[in-house]
């Protein structure tokens, strides 16, 4: 078993003093912005406006003055008008569903891989991997970020690595079993669904299974949710974060100590914000979490508004990490929605519901756990004229409006069509989603 002062993948950056760390990101802080403003016209205009250029920002103090980024202006300037680098040096597209049906795509240059390869290193050395290991991958591999980060993070350590993806829940777990798997990297519901499947095979862990920790994320869960794993896996259950528009996972990790999430500040900035006002917040509060890329060259993201509420702290971790922590995600400023590991956005339902003949544009989102994992019925009002029509002609609407979200979000749904007037109506904001999960 790796001592603790094994568990850290790279020292010398992740126990730098506080002072050294501020020094580094200021220096990077600035040659990103330089790189920022010199090829990406958009940002150009915003700093511009605001009367800032790239020679007034020489510290992490000076960021306040830069204006945000937002996930919208990934769909604006869709597919690269926000590269920092030539086409040319651009040698991967990853991507997450956007609110119009098309991905949201981030551009990465062989330096960003590499970045964030080690991001995902430091990641799995922290929940005790070592090249010793076997990594077992149930993340997607595709356009999704997940799948292909712990596969790097994985390779960088020299751990062999078992890129199973998603799905096939026998197979995966005889994957598991056969090849003596230490390491589950998953959705934590998922990880909860097969730790189910594994007792209702019979099989005990820690017999049967050689799994000893995961890696979950790609989704919001709570404490409760972490003893449940444990229990059913019999592994340390950690928690990852991570955005595609960022370095995907990895850009945030729990160690061992399982005391909030250490922050790769050597390769990102992080910031609490008001999310009203866009005022910095201090260490402690609970606000809005803002990134900003000092090491990424294919797409960096300067002040990048995910819209998740949390709070930082920057006390030193008793694992000897000297980087700042984050808190669980607690809630969003927008109206997102987290399923299965997909963003999700009503609008996106809206989109094909406004386009189909003879429904209403009246509807209900209800997102439920079942099984330990994630579901989503779309409950729609027919129209009179079709209410009336024959079953089979209903039926064929259902089918239609069932491949369009599927098409749109990426993800399969129970669509319901219901009777005219039907769906409670508000005389305020219309209330669409019914959130039946604890997170």
């Amino acid at each position: 078993m790796p001592t603790r002062e094994h568990l850290i993948y790279n020292p010398a950056r992740e126990c730098m003093s506080r002072d050294e760390l501020r020094a580094w990101q200021g220096a990077r802080l600035a040659e990103t912005v330089k790189r920022e403003y010199e090829n990406v016209p958009m940002y150009r205009a915003r700093m511009d406006d605001k009367g800032v250029k790239p020679e007034d920002i020489r510290s992490v103090e000076d960021l306040k003055y830069l204006p945000f980024m937002e996930k919208t202006d990934l769909r604006d300037y869709y597919p690269f008008d926000l590269l920092a680098s030539p086409r040319s040096e651009i040698v991967r597209i990853h991507g997450s569903s956007g609110t119009t049906g098309k991905p949201i795509v981030s551009g990465y240059t062989a330096n960003d891989v590499e970045v964030w390869s080690e991001m995902m290193a430091r990641t799995l050395t922290a929940a005790g991997c070592t090249k010793e290991d076997i990594v077992h991958v149930s993340y997607g591999l595709g356009l999704f970020t997940g799948g292909f980060g712990a596969y790097q993070g994985a390779n960088r350590i020299g751990a062999m690595v078992v890129p199973m993806s998603s799905g096939n829940t026998q197979r995966q777990i005889m994957m598991m079993k056969d090849l003596g798997s230490t390491i589950l990297c998953c959705t934590p519901s998922y990880a909860t669904y097969l730790g189910e499947t594994i007792r209702e095979m019979g099989l005990v862990p820690g017999r049967d299974l050689k799994l000893k920790a995961g890696c979950f994320g790609a989704e919001p869960w709570t404490e409760e949710m972490r003893l449940r794993i444990e229990e059913l896996l019999g592994v340390d259950a950690c928690d990852i974060y991570g955005l595609t528009e960022i370095a995907g996972p990895g850009v945030a990790f729990e160690c061992l100590e399982k005391h909030g999430m250490h922050i790769n500040e050597d390769h990102v900035i992080a910031e609490i914000i008001n999310p009203a006002t866009g005022e910095q917040l201090p260490y402690g509060e609970s606000g809005e979490l803002v990134f900003t890329t000092i090491t990424k060259t294919g797409m960096p993201m300067m002040r990048y508004r995910t819209h998740d509420i949390c709070t930082l702290t920057d006390e030193q971790c008793a694992c000897g990490r000297t980087l700042a922590r984050m808190g669980r995600i607690t809630g969003r400023t927008d109206d997102m929605l987290v399923i299965r590991g997909v963003n999700v956005f009503p609008s996106q339902i809206e989109t094909v519901l406004v386009s189909t003949h003879g429904v209403a544009p009246h509807y209900m989102l209800i997102v439920d756990r079942v099984n330990s994992s994630d579901t989503l019925e779309v409950q729609v009002e027919l129209t009179e004229d079709m209410f009336g029509d024959t079953i089979g002609h209903m039926e064929a609407v259902r089918k239609h409006i069932t491949n369009q979200i599927k098409s749109v979000v990426g993800i399969a749904t129970k669509v319901s069509l219901v009777p005219p007037k039907s769906i409670p109506r508000s005389e305020g904001k219309a209330k669409r989603v019914i959130d039946k999960r604890k997170l």
